[in-house]
């Protein structure tokens, strides 16, 4: 399964909801087949952007199954699937890999702390139980606990350990050691937008991005031109990009990139408490930087 590498612009997919908070599969639909039209490199469903925290296990997976079934294989389709209970991972994991996702996303464990030693045994038993590639999230910012280097370059022995989506603050500082320790056919994603151009510079592979819910075809432009050893054209976008990012994080994401879908009437305005819409004061600063128009 190493050979199943993931690079490039993959964008964490809002889970949009009516103002009832019921979920819409119809706008759902219409967003992936907006994103593959737009050459997004892959989707990830039901990660912290999809509100996996307020979603029930059936509307999870009900979310990833719509997911895979619009996507129809032409882009791969990861499945958030993490929790901080290792039984229950693994059993979204095999629920995913039942409705057909590619591969899933598993996140640090958040709230129960675990130590280093924790992290490994968690993350390999979810491997060893789910015949699937996984790729690894770490979130310090959201979970408190960070995976640190050496236990992501342990876990890279495992076959079906595939990838790490890091959102580490220090993500850039350490790519050079998990590169070297992890091999070259280790997908190292960026969790972070604004840093994505010095991530790709300093050889990272790609994003799970939250700007590309607006912007899918400038992320994954971008991305293609870094990997293509065009940096000068992918600095211009970059340039253009970082008010996006800038905007889209003014509150606790996805609270803006939610609103500012709705601006664009893709989805309608739901979300789920504890999280509430984007405040009036910031209608301004985020409207700013919506898309002229839906390319």
């Amino acid at each position: 399964m190493k050979a199943a590498r993931f690079c490039g612009g993959f964008v964490a997919l809002v889970t949009p909801m009516r103002e009832d908070n019921s979920i819409d599969y119809q706008a759902l639909k219409r967003l992936v087949d907006w994103h593959v039209d737009a050459g997004i490199a892959g989707l990830v469903s039901v990660g912290t952007t999809g509100e996996s925290a307020t979603l029930r296990q059936d509307e999870h997976i009900a979310v990833i199954a719509q997911t895979v079934k619009q996507a129809a294989g032409r882009v791969p389709v990861i499945a958030g699937t993490g929790a901080n209970a290792t039984a229950e991972a693994i059993e979204l994991s095999q629920q995913a890999k039942q409705v057909g996702a590619d591969a899933t996303l598993q996140v640090v464990p958040y709230y129960n702390k675990p130590t280093q030693h924790g992290l490994l045994s968690h993350f390999t038993a979810i491997a060893d139980a789910v015949d699937l590639p996984h790729i690894l999230y770490n979130v310090p910012s959201r979970v408190i606990t960070d995976l640190l280097p050496q236990t992501i370059i342990q876990l890279a022995q495992h076959p079906r350990i595939t990838g790490l989506k890091d959102s580490a603050p220090e993500n850039i500082e350490r790519l050079a050691t998990l590169r070297q320790g992890c091999g070259e056919d280790f997908s190292l994603l960026s969790g972070e937008d604004h840093s994505l151009f010095a991530f790709m510079q300093a050889g990272g592979d790609g994003i799970i991005s939250v700007t590309a819910n607006l912007y899918p075809r400038e992320m994954a432009q971008l991305c293609r031109l870094m990997l293509d050893d065009k940096e000068p054209e992918a600095e211009a976008l970059h340039r253009f990009l970082t008010p996006v990012h800038k905007a889209l994080f003014i509150e606790t994401s996805p609270i803006p990139v939610k609103w500012a879908l709705h601006q664009m009437q893709m989805i309608e305005g739901g979300i789920r408490l504890p999280l509430e819409p984007l405040s009036a004061q910031l209608h301004s600063q985020v409207q700013e930087v919506l898309p002229e128009k839906i390319s």
